[in-house]
C-alpha cells in the first residue's frame, strides 16, 4: 500500500505558537504530516541554517568518501589528502552524473563513471579526457579552474559535520556562539568509540518530534523509570536560549561502572559542577548533544519525508584507549534509553492525524524548552514566507 502524502494549500497560522509559553499552542498538525510544509521547512530550517549531516568519524582517514542523500540532495562527505573534511555536491560538473555511489577509499582521483572527468579530493577538476575531440584532453572553452566540484559550506564542531546548504547563514562560530561558550570546558580532544559506539534508530515520526522529546525531562518518571530511579525529575533543570537551542540538565549524573568498579576517565580540567551534573541540548535544527564528565554523544536526526526520521547516535570518550567491554555496556545502556522514547514520538506522530488537535498546550513550568523550539520553528518559517513573498 502506498503511503498517503498530505498537502495543504494555505499557509498555516503560527501566531498562537509565538505567544508566551503560558498562552501558546504547539505547531499545527500540518507541520508534521504534510509534504508541502515539509518542503517549506526543508528550505526555511534545514537548508538555511547550520544542520547536522554526519560526523567526522564517518571518514576517519584521508581519501575516505561517503555519499549522503540529505533531503533529496546528493552530497559527498570526504576527508581530503590534507586531512580536511569537506562536503561537495556529489554531481559531476559535466553532465550532472552522480560521482560516488558507495562508501569507499579514493586512492587516486574522484572519477566520473560517465565520461571519466576526474577531480582531486579537494574538489579541483584535473582531467577531461577527449573534451576537445578524440585524443584532445583540453579545449579553450573548458576552463578546469572554474569547473571544480561545488563545495557545500561546512564546519566541524564536536565531531558533527554541520552544513549550510544555501550558503547564507552567519559564520558557524557566530551562529552557535552561545552553545559553544556554554560547553567551552569540553572544547578538548574526544574520541569516537568505534563500531561499538554507533547505532541508529528508524522512527515513524516527523523529525521535529524527536527534537521536542529530547528537549524536556517532564516525561522522565513514566518513560524512563530506570533513569528516574536515581536521576529524578526534581533533579533536572531546564535549559533555554530562545532562537538558538534548548534542553535539560541533571544535577545527579551517575557514572557507568564495569567489572571491579572500572570507569571511563574524565575529560580534563572540568569544573566542580561536572562532577555530578550532565546536560542534554537540542541544537536547532536537527542535532541532539549530550555531555557528561566521562563521555559525550551526538545524535543526528535525518528527515525522510514528513513522517519518517533516521536517528544516528555516536558516542565519544576522553581517551582513545577505553575498555571495549565498558564501551559496549555504555552503548547498550543508551540504546535502551533511546528506544524507550520510540513509542512516544511515534504515538505523537499518529496523534497529529487527529483533525481537531490544535497543537496542544504547554506546561508553563515543564515544557518551556519544547516551546522554545516551537517558537524558533515558527519564527523562521514566518521569516521564510515573508522573504518568499518579497521575491515573488
Amino acid at each position: 500500500m502506498l503511503a498517503m502524502r498530505f498537502t495543504v494549500t494555505q499557509p498555516t497560522n503560527l501566531s498562537s505558537v509565538r505567544r508566551p509559553v503560558s498562552q501558546a499552542n504547539g505547531l499545527p498538525n500540518e507541520h508534521y504530516i504534510t509534504s508541502d510544509i515539509f518542503d517549506e521547512e526543508k528550505h526555511a530550517l534545514l537548508f538555511k541554517k547550520w544542520a547536522g549531516l554526519a560526523v567526522g568519524a564517518d571518514v576517519p582517514d584521508p581519501g575516505d568518501a561517503v555519499p549522503i542523500t540529505f533531503l533529496g540532495m546528493p552530497l559527498l562527505l570526504i576527508r581530503d589528502r590534507s586531512n580536511q573534511i569537506r562536503v561537495f555536491q556529489n554531481t559531476c560538473r559535466h553532465r550532472g552524473m552522480i560521482l560516488v555511489e558507495t562508501p569507499q577509499k579514493i586512492e587516486g582521483a574522484i572519477r566520473c563513471p560517465y565520461h571519466s572527468w576526474c577531480y582531486t579530493t579537494d574538489g579541483r577538476l584535473v582531467s577531461t579526457p577527449h573534451v576537445g575531440g578524440p585524443g584532445h584532453n583540453t579545449h579553450k572553452d573548458i576552463d578546469r579552474s572554474k569547473l571544480g566540484l561545488i563545495e557545500i559550506r561546512s564546519h566541524i564542531w564536536r565531531d558533527v559535520v554541520w552544513v549550510n546548504i544555501n550558503g547564507k547563514a552567519a559564520p558557524f562560530e557566530q551562529a552557535m556562539r552561545d552553545v559553544i561558550q556554554r560547553w567551552s570546558e569540553f572544547d578538548q580532544p574526544m574520541y569516537h568509540g568505534g563500531t561499538d559506539s554507533r547505532f541508529e534508530l528508524k522512527l515513524k515520526c516527523n523529525w521535529k518530534l524527536a527534537v521536542e522529546n529530547f528537549c524536556e525531562s517532564y516525561h522522565l518518571p513514566w518513560i524512563h523509570p530506570g533513569l528516574n530511579s536515581y536521576s529524578r525529575l526534581e533533579d533536572h533543570y531546564n535549559i533555554e536560549n530562545y532562537g538558538h537551542y534548548s534542553g535539560q540538565g541533571t544535577l545527579v549524573y551517575r557514572q557507568i561502572e564495569g567489572e571491579n568498579g572500572a570507569r571511563f576517565p574524565d575529560f580534563s580540567g572540568l569544573s566542580e559542577k561536572w562532577q555530578t551534573s550532565a546536560e542534554y541540548i537540542s541544537v536547532y535544527p536537527n542535532v541532539l548533544l549530550g555531555v557528561q564528565r566521562d563521555h559525550a554523544f551526538a545524535i543526528l536526526l535525518i528527515p525522510d519525508g514528513p513522517e519518517n526520521t533516521v536517528e544516528k547516535i555516536h558516542l565519544y570518550y576522553p581517551s582513545n584507549a577505553t575498555d571495549a567491554a565498558l564501551r559496549a555496556k555504555n552503548t547498550e545502556q543508551w540504546k535502551g534509553v533511546f528506544k524507550e522514547d520510540v513509542f512516544v514520538v511515534e504515538g505523537m506522530q499518529r496523534g497529529r492525524h487527529g483533525t481537531q488537535f490544535d497543537g496542544g498546550r504547554f506546561s508553563p513550568v515543564m515544557d518551556s524548552p519544547t516551546h522554545c523550539f516551537h517558537d524558533w520553528t515558527a519564527q523562521n518559517v514566518q521569516a521564510h514566507r515573508t522573504a518568499s513573498q518579497k521575491r515573488g
